[in-house]
């Protein structure tokens, strides 16, 4: 075949340019069919990108607390009575030998107010507790004021507050000034804790001295949590024998737990939300493609003398199915960067308030990207085909 009877051909940069140029024609509609394919990025990308940013909170969590914090309590006896942990079940755990730090509260009978003036029927939610002076460390806490019970402080009537039980009683500040009523007495706030992820039970609670509780308040002494950290390799083994080592005679009534199962069930139920709020991004993503498709419908219809003239001028069927097809790539592309951006600056913007780290997967920006072309060629397959099908003359005479 002769080099003047070959088929012409479109360049992909031709192709690019008769697209941008059908949508320069028509902003208002290219934009607000593009603004369907945005939304659907946009909420694929944030929800994604929120989601990674919380499990990287909630792995850097972990790495800071530790896995490795083991929890011992009572549970139930065989007839289905409140157990108890034996007087001298910390001591006994402390024995295991990979044990490295011991510590323990215990639930105490006394209420706590800002006054002597409240009725004492009324209840806050606030549990007094008991606490051995090795809790802060052993647990991974940290004070927000003041400071914690020491060896010093223990036998006195002072008191470290929960970060909520801090919160409901109005008390931001432990210089030693402030005290609340605790059980028929007062008692000096000497510190306020910031919330404890591994034990928020401590949260809505007021720690007193083991000393002090028994002297004092009544306490008879029996530990209600016992918190015991090993290394990392035995926390297995640790776990395996702690129910027969904290209570010999009866086992089956200790409970064993590992506070940072919690945090990694919190980052399964996240997954599990992300595939839901996914699917609703998919289904935003599929009704811009609707629009899209609309929009390059109504554009074939209105721009059928131009079709007609090109065709006269000599372009194929495929010139002008590539032509479409390539506009409603074009189109649903310029709708997936902005997605893409937008839901990047979400994301951005919420982990920043949380104090997250911020983090946007690359696999989700690849998977957008891919998922824009497929709507852009899927959206713009059916209105392609019909321009091209569309015959000279009649789209002259239109």
């Amino acid at each position: 075949m002769s080099r003047d009877l070959r088929p012409s051909r479109l360049l992909a940069r031709d192709v690019a340019g008769v697209a941008a140029a059908g949508m320069r024609a028509r902003p208002l509609r290219a934009v607000l069919a593009a603004l369907g394919i945005a939304v659907g990025i946009a909420a694929m990308v944030t929800v994604v990108g929120i989601s990674a940013s919380s499990h990287a909170e909630v792995d850097a969590r972990l790495k800071e607390l530790g896995t490795n914090l083991l929890t011992v309590s009572p549970g139930q006896t065989l007839d289905g009575a409140e157990a108890s942990l034996p007087f001298e079940s910390i001591d006994m755990v402390e024995r295991i030998g990979p044990v490295d730090a011991v510590a323990a509260t215990g639930a105490v009978e006394a209420k706590v107010y800002r006054t002597d003036l409240i009725d004492p029927d009324l209840s806050n939610g606030i549990t007094v507790r008991a606490a051995t002076v090795e809790l802060l460390e052993t647990v991974g806490a940290s004070l927000g004021e003041g400071r914690f019970l020491d060896r010093a402080l223990e036998e006195f009537p002072v008191v470290v507050l929960g970060a909520t039980t801090a919160d409901r009683l109005g008390i931001a500040e432990a210089d030693g000034s402030v005290a609340v009523w605790l059980g028929e007495e007062w008692f000096t706030v000497i510190g306020v804790l910031d919330p404890v992820p591994l034990a928020p039970e401590l949260d809505d609670s007021a720690l007193v001295g083991w000393p002090a509780a028994e002297a004092l308040l009544g306490f008879d002494g029996a530990p209600t949590t016992i918190y015991e950290r090993s290394p990392e390799s035995t926390v297995a083994a640790v776990r395996e024998v702690l129910p027969a080592t904290a209570n010999p005679a009866h086992p089956e009534e200790v409970s064993v737990s590992r506070p940072s199962e919690a945090l990694a069930a919190q980052a399964v139920a996240d997954r599990t939300l992300t595939a839901l709020l996914l699917a609703l991004g998919g289904v935003a993503l599929l009704v811009g493609g609707i629009g899209v498709a609309n929009t390059m419908v109504i554009a074939v219809l209105e721009r059928r003398s131009e079709i007609g003239l090109r065709r006269s001028l000599g372009a194929t069927r495929r010139h002008i199915r590539l032509q479409f097809l390539g506009e409603s790539v074009l189109l649903a592309g310029l709708g997936g960067f902005a997605g893409a951006v937008l839901g990047t600056a979400a994301t951005a913007v919420y982990a920043g308030a949380r104090g997250w780290p911020f983090v946007v997967p690359l696999w989700v920006i690849g998977a957008t990207t891919a998922a824009t072309i497929a709507v852009g060629m899927i959206a713009g397959s059916y209105p392609a085909a019909r321009a091209a099908r569309t015959a000279p003359t009649a789209a002259l005479n239109a």
